[in-house]
């Protein structure tokens, strides 16, 4: 309920800076405990978990020490730690989804008092991994507390470049979380934290749904050198075609230009019932190319994608596709870092958030919503 979950926000950080603010003005000195969960949940007339919530954050921030049997105990005086966190983002001008996420990392960062700095490595061109690691360096001369990076993809060299922007990170101590993809090939994984949406999970759920309206024959379509988060998406939706009991080639994958008519040609194959864009980008060309064939979607080809970006209920034919919880991935990578930077040793994490189906006209589906999935 979005409605329900904003309040709940609102009443959380009410408390958590009321506490604070008397906290810094020596109401509560180190060492000295605060008051119980049962008396701050009469005072604000709140939830338990509300309460818990707050000192929760209170406690990543370092501000209070929460110790069984002993209550909630001031250990900083109030002096938030508060940190400058860097946006490595090289595609940031050029994904559209990247945007509501950093928006979303700024609210958030600056409600618990923190600064994101905005570099600019953003054109996408074959000089964007020298641009990326430049900007690297800067972060590192400046100091800042931590980096927020989204790996490069689709630009020459994309994965040597991001393991040595990792490897730089690493040696200098700055705790890294990841948006979206990882700096190592899908499967693997490195051992920085990673915020983003299941992309296995997201596959299965797309293919599943073309699957279930008659579709038996697949083909998956992305650019060369795309993220692992493509090769994760392809997994579910191979996923999908086996516990259908279909043969493997129902399911194909296709790298190339979605914009090259050549290319285009080859993937209207007879039988081919649906298109599966790694992204709603790659699904926007394909709808373009299709239509100037004269080729009907969704009568002819079924046309899905990902990511749900503004434009995909304008094109055409609007768009199928997996939403993306924006608001959630930047909320989920703030308090990621802040929690890394209270304790680096925790392990490497992986923080996978649900996508949600969005059925529209293009995958012929008649229906125009689907609810969240949350396989």
């Amino acid at each position: 309920m979005p409605g329900m979950r904003k309040t709940t926000d609102r009443k959380y950080r009410v408390i958590y800076e009321a506490v604070r603010k008397e906290i810094a003005s020596g109401r509560y000195g180190d060492g000295q405990r605060l008051p119980n969960e049962v008396e701050l949940v009469k005072r604000f007339r709140v939830s338990r978990p509300t309460v818990a919530r707050a000192l929760r954050e209170l406690q990543v921030q370092g501000v209070i020490e929460r110790r069984a049997g002993s209550g909630t105990i001031v250990r900083n005086s109030g002096r938030v730690r508060t940190g400058v966190f860097g946006l490595l983002i090289p595609n940031l001008g050029n994904t559209e989804i990247f945007e509501p996420i950093c928006a979303e990392m700024a609210r958030e960062a600056q409600a618990a008092h923190h600064t994101l700095l905005w570099g600019d490595a953003t054109r996408g061109d074959d000089a964007a991994g020298a641009r990326a690691e430049e900007l690297c360096r800067r972060y590192i001369e400046r100091g800042v507390s931590g980096v927020f990076f989204a790996p490069l993809e689709l630009v020459p060299g994309s994965a040597e470049a991001n393991r040595r922007i990792g490897a730089a990170l690493r040696s200098a101590g700055l705790p890294v979380v990841l948006l979206d993809r990882d700096i190592e090939p899908f499967p693997a994984r490195s051992r920085f934290d990673l915020v983003g949406i299941d992309n296995v999970a997201a596959g299965h759920r797309l293919a599943a749904h073309l699957l279930g309206l008659g579709c038996r024959r697949i083909r998956f379509v992305a650019r060369p050198g795309s993220a692992g988060t493509v090769e994760a998406r392809i997994a579910g939706c191979r996923e999908a075609v086996r516990q259908r009991g279909l043969p493997a080639g129902a399911l194909k994958v296709a790298y190339g230009d979605p914009a090259d008519p050549a290319f285009l040609d080859g993937l209207l194959a007879p039988g081919e019932t649906a298109l599966i864009g790694a992204n709603d980008a790659t699904a926007a060309l394909l709808l373009q190319g299709l239509a100037a064939r004269g080729v009907d979607v969704p009568g002819r080809v079924r046309l899905a994608g990902f990511d749900d970006v503004k434009y995909a209920t304008l094109l055409p034919v609007p768009l199928t596709t997996m939403r993306q919880p924006c608001r959630e991935i930047g909320v989920a990578a703030v308090r990621a870092m802040v929690e890394r930077i209270a304790d680096p040793s925790l392990p490497g994490r992986s923080i996978l958030l649900p996508a949600e189906l969005i059925i529209r006209q293009s995958c012929g589906s008649g229906r125009q919503h689907a609810p969240a999935s949350h396989l």
